[in-house]
């Protein structure tokens, strides 16, 4: 997974601006990977998160979609 398609998976789960998605995850690799595009979409101001909830196997963020095109 890459911050493109994180972004456009967040996009596609928004209703209206907001949106809540669970990414799956299958190593503490995968999990600094989804912390890291998660964190440079919020600096570049395309997302503002609310909750991000690390599972055991899945990370939930729950947030604001602000301007992000597809």
């Amino acid at each position: 997974m890459n911050k493109d398609k994180l972004l456009k998976k967040m996009h596609h789960a928004s209703r209206g601006n907001l949106f809540s998605i669970e990414v799956q995850k299958a190593t503490k690799e995968d999990e600094r990977q989804i912390d890291q595009f998660v964190s440079e979409l919020e600096r570049e101001g395309k997302i503002k998160l609310r909750e991000v909830v690390q599972r055991e196997y899945s990370v939930y963020l729950h947030g604001i979609v602000k301007y992000a095109s597809e």
